[in-house]
C-alpha cells in the first residue's frame, strides 16, 4: 500500500503507513517525511453497489472551498480526487484525505452534541450551491425503507412470518406517513450520528465518512443523530435537543421536516435490523 500511495501522490518521502481498521472500509494512516498526517481509505463493495467516490469527492470539494470544516480530499499527481487499485474482487476506489485534528466527540457531551449540529447546519448551507447531475443513488424511501425490508425478509434469518408481517406493516405505516409530508430536500452527509467527527474547537465539528451519502431527505439526515441517541437501550434525549438547537442557530427547520424525523427513526431501525413501534 505505501508504494501505491507513493506513487500516485506527491508527499515527502519516506513515508509511513499502517493498516488503522478493516471494516466498511480499509482506512490507513499515512505520515510524511516532515510529520503531515494523511488518513487513506480504500473503499469495499457493499450491498447498495458500488460507492460513489465521485460524487462524494465533488461534494467534499465544494464543503472545503467553502470553508466547511471536513476531512477534504488530496489531489494526486495528475489532479484526481480519487483513484483505482486493482483487487482480487476487483477495482476498488482509493482516497487519500487530510487528517483532522482535534479529539474524538464525547457521546454524553451537550456541547459536542450542539457543534454537531452547527456543522451539518453549515454544510446544509453550502449544499444550496453545489450541482450533481448524476449520483449514482439517493437516500430515498427504496433505499431507506424499502430495500432493506426486502433483504430482512429475503435473508432467511427471520423465520417467524409474524415478525415479518409485523415489520411490512410498521414499513408501509412509515412510508404512508412520510408520504404524506411536503418535506425538504438536500445532500446528506448520510451518516451524522455524532462521531463521524472531530472536534477542533470549542462549539465546532468537523466532519468526515460521507460516502453514505447522497440526494435525500433532511429529515432522515437529522434522524440519524437520534437514532444514535436512543438505539442500543441508549437515553439521550438531552444530546438530541442540544445538537437541534446547534442546527437552528444557523439554519431554521420546516415543521414538516422535524415532524418527520420520529419516522426515519423506524426506518433507521428497520435498517438496522432492530426494528421499533418508538420512540
Amino acid at each position: 500500500m505505501l508504494r501505491f500511495i507513493a506513487e500516485r501522490y506527491a508527499l515527502p518521502a519516506p513515508l509511513d503507513c499502517r493498516l488503522l481498521n478493516r471494516g466498511f472500509n480499509d482506512i490507513y494512516l499515512v505520515v510524511t517525511a516532515s510529520c503531515e498526517r494523511y488518513v487513506f481509505r480504500l473503499s469495499h463493495h457493499r450491498a447498495r453497489g458500488l460507492p460513489d467516490v465521485a460524487t462524494e469527492m465533488a461534494f467534499l470539494a465544494h464543503l472545503d472551498r467553502a470553508r466547511v470544516p471536513v476531512a477534504a480530499p488530496v489531489a494526486t499527481r495528475t489532479g484526481a480526487l480519487f483513484v483505482h487499485g486493482a483487487a482480487p474482487e476487483g477495482l476498488r476506489e482509493g482516497v487519500l484525505f487530510r487528517a483532522l485534528a482535534g479529539r474524538p466527540p464525547d457521546a454524553t457531551s451537550a456541547v459536542d452534541a450542539r457543534a454537531n449540529g452547527v456543522t451539518l447546519a453549515m454544510m446544509h448551507d453550502a449544499v444550496q450551491s453545489f450541482n450533481c447531475s448524476s449520483p449514482l443513488y439517493r437516500l430515498d424511501l427504496d433505499h431507506l425503507l424499502h430495500r432493506p425490508l426486502a433483504r430482512v425478509r429475503d435473508s432467511g434469518l427471520v423465520d417467524n412470518q409474524s415478525t415479518i408481517t409485523d415489520l411490512e406493516a410498521i414499513a408501509s405505516r412509515t412510508a404512508k406517513t412520510i408520504g404524506s409530508l411536503d418535506l425538504t430536500t438536500t445532500h446528506c452527509h448520510g451518516d451524522c450520528h455524532g462521531f463521524n467527527a472531530r472536534m477542533i474547537d470549542p462549539g465546532l465539528a468537523a466532519f468526515f465518512d460521507f460516502d453514505d451519502g447522497g440526494p435525500g431527505y433532511l429529515a432522515y439526515e437529522l434522524s440519524v443523530f437520534l437514532w444514535a441517541k436512543v438505539s442500543f437501550g441508549r437515553r439521550l434525549y438531552a444530546m438530541w435537543d442540544a445538537f437541534i438547537e446547534g442546527y437552528r442557530t444557523i439554519r431554521l427547520i420546516a415543521p414538516n421536516d422535524f415532524e418527520a424525523v420520529h419516522p426515519f427513526v423506524r426506518s433507521a431501525y428497520l435498517a438496522y435490523g432492530r426494528i421499533s413501534q418508538s420512540p
